[in-house]
């Protein structure tokens, strides 16, 4: 007799997956279906037991009901091919033996009724189906407790004894889970078992009472009959082994320490270098204009997806596209370990909480891991290991440099010098460019003058800057970081101001930036608020101090320049000092390089009127020959007003 194919793992019931709760599904749809039959086959067993006078027919409708077993389609019917092959051997039996004398009614009542009924009330209704009953509603309401548990005001007294309820309820719904699951595998065996051992008592006794005629039909019976008393012991044989396994397995689970099932309380280190991660967490969603409610949710990555599989669903559904996202920690109503996910427009947000600290750093460096689109390469996780190792380095100081051992994921330059000749070695990074105090309230002394993208101005000043520049190209960029350098004139400090900058913004996980608009002039680089206007630099990014400027040969939207400054703390003498700017574009930086040489070369123009001439002849212009023609990042003819009219008319 094959051994059954399909059984509920006892492992999986403390996790309560999705994919153990659709195979639970399976098995109670399997043992639904048993039910229903062993109701069916039983009432035409009574009716046997019954209908004396009508035997005949109540045989014949036995005989067709064992051979819909065949048609029953079992969820989990592989190996059943002998049962039905024995059921529809029995089946034409019957059909043999329709003529029966009531002294049959107590031998049909004790050998084939009874089992029957045994079985249904037993394993069927008395076991299978009290177990289902059992609530998991204790633990979903210990988990929405636990998550409540505040965080300025924590009370270890209140704390404690809700982490105790949890870990009760939750071996509470352990037991009874595994109760549940060992049963339904069990049933798998004696549902075989309960629908062959009343059918040979049935045989046994018509064969016991009617001897006369029955001599030949018993011998043709009497191997078929011994084949299937040895296929019962079989299978009884199995689920003995296969109950002991699985009470073995049972005492094996229990027997772990209490801290299993204790939230936050785990012993394994954070693995920073997954790209991908599923499990329980809790999902803030808005019920009203100020109300919001908290939903414990089973989410999952799948490739750059983030998503979420409701209970009682079949497959999960896709919540957020995570590619070039941000993740962030965030403080929302008191809780704890909650994090927030941003789209890269900024238009859709999530915030979620997980359930232990160590879930929690997991999940925001893995969906970090993700939305740099990681799992794009050939080898993900060595990518992952090797992006968080070099991340650690670039904010550790360096005290000597092997060239074959600096590998970062964002460049694979090679350098000439070593980065302590670049930079000094723990330099601090800024990450914001705050409104200097002597601008802010020059600008608020001015009535807050504002000045648009497109050179306008709400004072029409003839000496503004903005209104003299031959050149006015506005790109949409993100800052990400500055720090002093020691080097100007090369392309290689830009290069390693990258690296250190991206890699200081991954391992303190600072992922949130804010859009601007860059202007650049023929005399200047602005960096404006796209909503107020209003220019946080203006006199620092002078076109004559910028000595240098380079766009990332492997990240197309990264570019940054060098900004040479005065350092007068050197006993009073002018020394020069150099910074870098390192800016995110959503066009190619190649553009933004391209646009800020031509400045250059326009301010050193317009010294020589000829000079001058002679470029403007040298560009494309449009028909009218007023403005050169640059393409912009919608890929629109960008205006660049000609020596003859400088302003813009855009």
């Amino acid at each position: 007799m094959p051994a059954v194919h399909h059984k509920l793992l006892l492992e999986e019931a403390l996790q309560d997956s999705p994919q153990t709760r659709s195979l639970l599904s399976v098995f109670e749809e399997d043992a639904g279906t048993l039910t229903n039959y062993t109701n069916q086959l039983l009432q035409s067993m009574q009716r046997v037991f019954g209908a004396q006078n009508e035997m005949a027919l109540a045989t014949e409708q036995l005989s067709k009901q064992l051979l819909d077993y065949e048609k029953q389609n079992f969820a989990l019917a592989k190996g059943e091919e002998e049962v039905i092959n024995t059921l529809q051997h029995f089946a034409k039996s019957v059909e043999e033996l329709n003529s029966l004398h009531s002294e049959l009614a107590t031998q049909i009542a004790d050998k084939m009724v009874f089992p029957m009924v045994q079985f249904r009330e037993k394993d069927l209704t008395g076991t299978t189906l009290t177990l289902k009953i059992i609530c998991f509603h204790s633990h979903e309401a210990a988990m929405v407790k636990y998550s409540r548990l505040p965080k300025k005001r924590e009370n270890e007294k209140i704390k404690a004894e809700v982490v105790r309820e949890v870990a009760y309820c939750r071996r509470k719904q352990h037991q009874a889970a595994m109760q549940y699951y060992c049963a339904l595998n069990a049933l798998q065996y004696r549902k075989r078992v309960a629908v062959l051992e009343p059918m040979l008592g049935y045989t046994h006794a018509q064969i016991n009472v009617f001897k006369k005629g029955m001599e030949l039909v018993s011998k043709k019976m009497d191997s078929f009959l011994s084949s299937v008393s040895s296929m019962n012991q079989s299978i009884e044989s199995q689920l003995e082994v296969e109950a002991e396994v699985m009470r073995s397995s049972q005492r094996e689970l229990l027997s772990v320490d209490d801290s299993v099932y204790m939230p936050d309380h785990d012993q394994v280190p954070v693995n920073r270098a997954l790209i991908q991660k599923a499990g329980y967490l809790n999902i803030r969603n808005k019920t009203g204009l100020v109300t919001t409610a908290w939903d414990r949710l089973f989410f999952f990555t799948q490739g750059g997806n983030l998503m979420c599989q409701p209970r009682g669903a079949v497959a999960g559904g896709m919540v957020l596209d995570l590619d070039n996202s941000s993740v962030m920690a965030v403080e929302c109503e008191d809780r704890r370990y909650c994090f927030q996910i941003t789209s890269p427009n900024g238009k859709t947000s999530l915030i979620l909480q997980a359930e232990s600290k160590k879930e929690y750093e997991e999940w925001i460096c893995t969906l970090n891991n993700i939305s740099r689109q990681i799992y794009l390469t050939d080898n993900p996780e060595a990518v992952a290991i090797r992006l968080h190792q070099t991340a650690l380095q670039a904010v550790t100081p360096i005290t000597s440099f092997k060239r074959a051992e600096v590998l970062f994921f964002f460049s694979s330059i090679e350098r000439n010098q070593a980065p302590e000749d670049l930079i000094v070695p723990g330099t601090p990074i800024q990450f914001d460019i705050v409104l200097p105090v002597s601008e802010f309230l020059d600008q608020n002394r001015a009535g807050a003058r504002r000045t648009n993208p497109f050179g306008e101005t709400e004072d029409d000043d003839g000496d503004s800057d903005t209104h003299d520049s031959l050149l006015q190209q506005v790109f949409a960029v993100r800052f990400l970081g500055s720090m002093a350098v020691r080097a100007g004139h090369t392309q290689e400090v830009i290069y390693e101001a990258m690296r250190q900058v991206l890699a200081a913004r991954a391992i303190h996980n600072i992922f949130k930036t804010t859009e601007s608009h860059l202007m650049v002039t023929s005399t200047c680089i602005r960096l404006i608020d796209p909503q107020t206007q209003v220019t946080k630099i203006s006199v620092s990014f002078q076109l004559k101090d910028v000595t240098q400027f380079a766009a990332h040969q492997e990240n197309s939207r990264l570019m940054g320049f060098v900004l040479q400054g005065s350092d007068w703390s050197n006993g009073g003498e002018d020394q020069p000092s150099f910074s870098v700017f390192v800016f995110e574009s959503n066009t190619e930086g190649e553009k933004i390089c391209y646009t800020i040489n031509l400045g250059k070369e326009m301010s050193e123009a317009k010294k020589d009127p000829e000079a001058l001439a002679q470029l403007m002849k040298s560009m494309p212009l449009t028909n009218d020959g007023k403005f050169l023609l640059l393409e912009s990042e919608t890929g629109d003819a960008v205006e660049v007003a000609g020596p003859d009219e400088q302003e813009s008319e855009a």
